[in-house]
Order: structure tokens, then C-alpha cells, then sequence
């Protein structure tokens, strides 16, 4: 494998993708190699959008913040393209645009996100691109008491449940505001209320949902056959509703040139290298880890950087992906913060309080992002 000194000219690093892994992955590699590199990045979109916050917006309370991406490429010191990624020739080492042209690399970083896919069509499935667009309806309905029952619900295959349980929550908090009754139950298959933070946030999780009278249906599997209908197997259960919140079913990018994980997720190792392709690294959603979430998005493109770095010729010594969750649960009150280190999708050392756990005590804890845009919003940008 040639070394970076081989090279007549700058290293050169092409990130696909404008979210939280490709933004990490570029200032983390900034930080690690300096000017060893010259970064190029493709994003279809000329904003960064803060989404983890997209769950407040059909309360009422503002939408998620935006940045653009020209101003963080250009404190990066990145080039920006505002264009998407289509396909890659990995023995070429060339990165193709849905526009047509050809871009060389000396690493690839894939941060491309996963497609969004509705389990439940007679459900309101959670999208936070446009999630006041679907649920702020639904929300007025509860507050003027139309709306008296409700079913949370998580399909057999999704990687961040966490959201389901903050609209919960939250809708629950706005009903009790506005005088109306309202009963909410989730229905789950997991095996204990946010079972990946560990036995004893978990226990914490469970015990604030009592506290708001929500009831939840784990290790079960359903069907929706109406919007008034879900069905809880096993056990054949019905219940009877007014509407049904959903989470989405997740799906890769398949990507022409590599290898295919199982539903089109892109298969890595512990450097975020993907597996058979050489100097092609991947980060986040598009990823085959079953976890989906920005903070382990950010983890995963910090441990790429470190990868790429080194192949330029930086003193890094790569690490492998050793991953902690970080989960800053939304209530409608006092927020809970909760981490776990996690090993084979099952958490240990897990922790839960209402003060802050990490700093800066952002809802997507990322080594570089986090502290980057804490300092954009100290300036009010």
C-alpha cells in the first residue's frame, strides 16, 4: 500500500455526505492531519440540520436548528460541492457524483445516512426531516381532547428507539397541560424500556414512565391493519386506539462498487474500513452496526479519521470502534440524561441522571461536532 510521501500532492480526502459522521469525520481529520490532506465534500444539501432536536417541533417549540454547510467546510478548511453521491470505483479509487463527475481519492469516508422506510402505512411514521408536518395535527388533536388514545410504536427492526419514547413522553406532559385525557401505551420489541442503556437506566426509564401513567407492551411484534387497530403478537392482543405513532424501518444505500450488508446497510470492521475495499471507510446510519444514532455516527467517523490520518502520514496511532451510547431522553420536563458502554447491542455501566453527563451536554455527544457548535451558538450563529 503506498504511503502518503509517495504522493506529489496532498493527500486526498473525499467525504460523501453533509450530517453529523461527515462533518466529525472533517474536522477530526483537519485536527489529526493538518495540512497532510485536502478535503472535498459532497452534500446534496447547503445546510447541516440539528435533527435529534426535530422531536420538539410539533409541540411548538421552534424548529431545529440549521447551519450551513458553506460556513462549517469553510472553518474546516474543506471544499464543499453541493452534490450527492452516486457510486464509487473502489480498485480506481474514484468517487462518482449524481451529476456525473469523476472525483480521485486517496480515502473515501461514506457517510451517506439510511433511507427511511414506513412499517405502517395506516400509522403516522416518524420522520424528523418534517416531523411537525406530521405531527403537529396530531398534538392539537390530544390538547382540544379529540384525540384520548394513543399506541407508540417500535417495528422488530429499528436501531434508535429512544425518539418513540420522547414523543411519549412529551405528548402525555401536553395533555396533562391542557386538562385533556389522554392514554398512551408503547408497544416494543425490546425487551425493557430502552433495554440497550442497561439494566439500571432502564429500570430509571421505566419507572418515569409509571410516573406518567404510560403503559408499555414489550417483547412484542405488531401489525397496524387500521388507523384505529394495532395488533400485539405474540398473544393475538387488539387494541383499540384513536391513532398510531410509528417509528420507521431503516434500510442502507446499497452503494454500486462495494459490498452489501444485509438490507443494503455497508459492512465494516472496528476502523470503519469497509470490508473489501481498500482505503473506503464508512460512518453512521449507512453503516451495518445495529445501532443508529448520531453520537455512535460521530464515534465511528472519529475512529475513520484516525484510520486516514495515519495513511497520510500524521503520528496516529488508529483506534478501533469501542462504542459508548449517549441518549438525552426529552420528557415535556426535566430532561434525562443516560449513557452505557455497549458491547454485542447490550449495555453495561449504564448510568441515568438528570444533570448532565458528558460536555458539552449536547443531544449528540461528538468529540469535535459537539464542542464546534457549541461555540457556533455562544456567537448566535
Amino acid at each position: 500500500m503506498p504511503s502518503a510521501d509517495e504522493h506529489d500532492e496532498d493527500f486526498r480526502v473525499v467525504i460523501a455526505g453533509g450530517g453529523v459522521a461527515a462533518l466529525e469525520g472533517a474536522l477530526a481529520l483537519r485536527d489529526l492531519a493538518g495540512d497532510r490532506v485536502a478535503i472535498e465534500m459532497l452534500a446534496p444539501s447547503a445546510e447541516f440540520v440539528y435533527r435529534p432536536m426535530a422531536v420538539r417541533e410539533p409541540f411548538a417549540y421552534g424548529p431545529a436548528h440549521r447551519y450551513p454547510l458553506a460556513d462549517i467546510a469553510r472553518d474546516a478548511g474543506v471544499t464543499l460541492r453541493q452534490e450527492g453521491f452516486a457510486w464509487v470505483d473502489a480498485p480506481s479509487r474514484t468517487a462518482h457524483t449524481d451529476a456525473g463527475e469523476a472525483l480521485s481519492y486517496d480515502a473515501l469516508l461514506l457517510a451517506l445516512g439510511a433511507r427511511i422506510q414506513t412499517r405502517y402505512p395506516h400509522a403516522h411514521t416518524v420522520d424528523d426531516r418534517h416531523l411537525d408536518d406530521i405531527l403537529h395535527g396530531l398534538v392539537q388533536d390530544v390538547e382540544a381532547g379529540y384525540v384520548t388514545r394513543l399506541a407508540f410504536v417500535v417495528p422488530g427492526r429499528m436501531g434508535w428507539q429512544l425518539p418513540i419514547y420522547e414523543l411519549a413522553l412529551m405528548t402525555m406532559a401536553r395533555a396533562y397541560e391542557a386538562g385533556s385525557r389522554l392514554s398512551v401505551t408503547i408497544v416494543t420489541p425490546e425487551e425493557a424500556p430502552l433495554a440497550i442503556f442497561g439494566i439500571g437506566a432502564s429500570q430509571a426509564v421505566a419507572e418515569l414512565l409509571r410516573e406518567s401513567a404510560i403503559r408499555v407492551i414489550t417483547s412484542a411484534y405488531v401489525e397496524v391493519p387500521q388507523w384505529d387497530t394495532v395488533i400485539v403478537n405474540p398473544g393475538d392482543r387488539h387494541l383499540e386506539v384513536d391513532r398510531v405513532v410509528a417509528l420507521p424501518e431503516l434500510f442502507g444505500p446499497a452503494v454500486r462498487g462495494l459490498p452489501v450488508a444485509e438490507h443494503g446497510f455497508i459492512p465494516i470492521d472496528q476502523h470503519s474500513n469497509v470490508r473489501g475495499a481498500e482505503r473506503v471507510y464508512a460512518a453512521g446510519d449507512a453503516t451495518d452496526f445495529a445501532i443508529k444514532h448520531g453520537g455512535i455516527a460521530a464515534q465511528q467517523a472519529d475512529v475513520a479519521a484516525e484510520a486516514i490520518a495515519a495513511l497520510a502520514g500524521a503520528p496516529v496511532q488508529p483506534q478501533q470502534f469501542t462504542p459508548t451510547i449517549y441518549g438525552m431522553l426529552l420528557t415535556g420536563g426535566q430532561p434525562r440524561y443516560l449513557r452505557a458502554r455497549i458491547t454485542g447491542g447490550h449495555g453495561f455501566s449504564s448510568e441515568v441522571s438528570k444533570d448532565p453527563l458528558w460536555t458539552p451536554p449536547r443531544k449528540i455527544a461528538a468529540r469535535y461536532l459537539a464542542p464546534y457548535l457549541e461555540a457556533l451558538d455562544a456567537k448566535g450563529a
